[in-house]
């Protein structure tokens, strides 16, 4: 039980950093919900889901696959570690320069727009093939193929938390999306990236 409750914690606080951070998806999020209202952030998430659930599915398998290989968890926990860093420093950077969220006026519907937007994201693929394997990798290590299941399980439900909230106070007109407790939110979390980047490092070490 203490086991599952680290690996979701884990898993729950790398994949925040992704799913909250600033980019298409949040932009055509508040589009969405300044017009539809919350049910926008759900479409918008189900959309994402249709992709990334296959993705998921995919990169299991191929972990299933390379287990075998000696070097390979060395590789990815590396290669994951890289990501995390990398990854928590360009949100810092954009975090920080961002001054204003322009949002443009969405034309397709928002399923439509959540699927688009999420397959032709190369930050999303290059989070999963990297921090997203690292992931799956450790959760088929202490429950097979479960491991798959638990990991997408334990992220799949903040997308929809997420996207549904931003919609729901954009419908509202918040500035809560846009103000300085939100940086602080996101720099935060990539601290916390950068912490995870260093413990997938130290658990490679002899």
């Amino acid at each position: 039980m203490v086991q599952i409750l680290e690996f979701a914690v884990l898993v729950i606080v790398i994949s925040a950093s992704g799913v909250m951070a600033p980019g298409p998806l949040f932009a055509a999020t508040v589009s969405y919900g300044l017009r539809e209202g919350s049910r926008a952030g759900f479409k918008m998430a189900v959309g994402h889901t249709i992709v990334e659930f296959p993705l998921v599915i995919l990169l299991g398998i191929g972990v299933f696959s390379l287990e075998s290989f000696p070097e390979f968890r060395t590789i990815i926990s590396i290669f994951g570690a890289i990501t995390l860093f990398v990854f928590a420093t360009i949100q810092i950077r954009a975090t920080i320069g961002e001054k204003k969220l322009v949002f443009s006026n969405p034309k397709q519907s928002p399923l439509i727009a959540g699927i688009v937007l999420t397959a032709l994201n190369p930050f999303f693929i290059i989070w999963w093939l990297a921090i997203g394997f690292k992931l799956i990798s450790d959760a088929m290590l202490m429950w097979a193929l479960a491991g798959i299941l638990i990991v997408f399980v334990l992220h799949i439900w903040m997308d929809f938390v997420w996207l549904g909230i931003v919609s729901f106070l954009a419908s509202k007109s918040s500035r809560i999306l846009s103000n300085r407790n939100y940086k602080i939110l996101m720099i935060g979390l990539s601290i916390m990236l950068i912490y995870f980047g260093i413990t997938f490092l130290v658990d490679i070490s002899p």
